[in-house]
């Protein structure tokens, strides 16, 4: 046991003797606390029984050490601070050179029977071994705790949320009318306190603490309680960044593929990618809230409405490859597979024809005047050989030409397609424009 001594020493003068010199000692020995002393250690410290003894108690908050959302766990790291008054225990000062205070081991006295209803792991961490008593029996216990408790979050606006988590402090066995426990500060003050002397916040903002008393009653006993709410706000910017900003690009990318080519399989395969990239993200998420809540987090409704948005756009896509091959392969089970060609006769006829009158009399002159200087400049044994030249190319563009003309006329599944396609995205478009302010307003109010 470490003892400390207190000397009261006065310099003689002339012969003069000493004054009295006193210990803390002197005060254990007239008191005669000892730790086999068990008139301060087995009952409650009163001398009358009908009088309840007054616990008063302070909790102020150290650190935020984590608020894990899977196991609905609060870890805060707490300075409590414990007063009562033992009866038994009293002294004059003046009899003991002024000395009003004491330190002694905690073992040498009685000490409330206080839990911690929340709690769900003993700390331990090495516990303050000492009290402070005072000359009028005040006594004084101060402690730190790493609690470990249960907490019964609210995740329906994740990662937005305010949660509430409270720690509930009361009597094991003892009922009000034998232990009253009342707070030692206001909300306000601990508040203040609380907000001066954190240390550590992590992902979470300490708002402030609120303190109520409550009386629970259980086979006619009441046992008066007293709850510690604190008030932490989370900090939402690495959910934000790491979680909602990728999905809301994978959103943007599966809007710009509708400018992709529905003709060919690029898109198709890109719309796959980007989704399976958001069930990537989902995985995750998973990870991240527990498995019951009271109400649909937000997160997941974003989550699974644009995954169902991005999962209708891949069915429609598909259903438009679908329409356009369709349309190709009836389009060649009605033509004719000629050299030079790839429509039947008739419309490769008509076609010329309307071609040539309206864009290949130009072609026509000029093959014409390209003749005439070719006889002009060549000798008539080799202008035979680029006039047979001048009407391969001359038959080239009248191909051509008659094989735009079937391409333009498109048969009615592929005018189905196009229809589907810009209706689709115009509805896609909107569902977007709607959604998304809407669940942030909701989610940040």
């Amino acid at each position: 046991m470490r003892v400390a001594f207190l000397l009261v020493v006065v310099s003689t003068v002339s012969g003069t003797p000493s004054e009295k010199v006193c210990t803390y000692w002197d005060v254990v020995d007239y008191l005669n606390l000892t730790t086999d002393a068990d008139f301060f250690k087995v009952t409650r410290p009163t001398l009358d029984y009908r009088n309840p003894t007054v616990l008063e108690l302070d909790l102020l908050l150290f650190a935020i050490l984590g608020v894990i959302e899977k196991t609905q766990t609060f870890i805060p790291f707490v300075w409590t601070s414990m007063i009562w008054v033992d009866e038994r225990i009293s002294w004059d000062p003046n009899q003991f050179c002024g000395i009003s205070n004491i330190t002694i081991p905690k073992e040498m006295i009685w000490k409330p029977d206080i839990l911690i209803y929340e709690m769900i792991k003993k700390d331990d961490s090495p516990s303050n071994p000492y009290v402070f008593v005072s000359h009028d029996g005040r006594v004084t216990f101060d402690d730190d705790i790493k609690l470990v408790s249960t907490c019964r979050l609210d995740v329906h606006k994740f990662p937005f949320d305010t949660q509430r988590c409270n720690i509930t402090i009361g009597s094991a066995i003892h009922s009000v009318e034998e232990i009253r426990i009342l707070p030692l500060s206001n909300a306000s003050r601990i508040t203040q306190f609380s907000q001066e002397l954190i240390r550590s916040q992590g992902e979470w903002e300490f708002l402030h603490l609120s303190i109520a008393n409550l009386n629970l009653t259980i086979y006619g006993r009441v046992w008066e309680q007293l709850v510690f709410t604190f008030v932490m706000k989370r900090r939402p910017h690495l959910h934000v960044i790491n979680f909602l900003l990728p999905i809301l690009f994978f959103l943007c990318l599966d809007l710009a593929s509708f400018f992709i080519s529905d003709d060919r399989g690029e898109k198709l395969g890109f719309k796959v990618t980007v989704l399976l990239a958001i069930s990537v993200l989902l995985l995750i998420l998973n990870d991240i809230l527990p498995a019951m809540s009271n109400q649909t987090p937000l997160i997941a409704t974003y989550c699974i409405l644009i995954f169902a948005l991005m999962l209708l756009s891949l069915l429609v896509t598909i259903l438009v490859t679908y329409l356009m091959d369709r349309d190709s392969e009836l389009k060649d089970d009605k033509q004719e597979v000629v050299p030079g060609g790839t429509c039947n006769t008739e419309e490769k006829i008509h076609t010329i024809r309307s071609c040539t009158s309206n864009g290949l009399e130009p072609v026509a002159k000029e093959v014409q005047h390209n003749t005439t200087l070719l006889n002009a400049t060549f000798k008539p044994d080799d202008s035979h050989i680029f006039l047979l030249i001048l009407e391969e190319l001359k038959e080239l563009r009248k191909t051509r030409n008659a094989d735009a003309g079937c391409k333009q006329e498109r048969g009615s599944s592929f005018i189905w397609a196009t229809r589907i396609n810009k209706a689709f995205f115009i509805f896609y478009l909107g569902s977007v424009l709607v959604f998304l302010p809407a669940i942030f307003i909701k989610w940040t109010h």
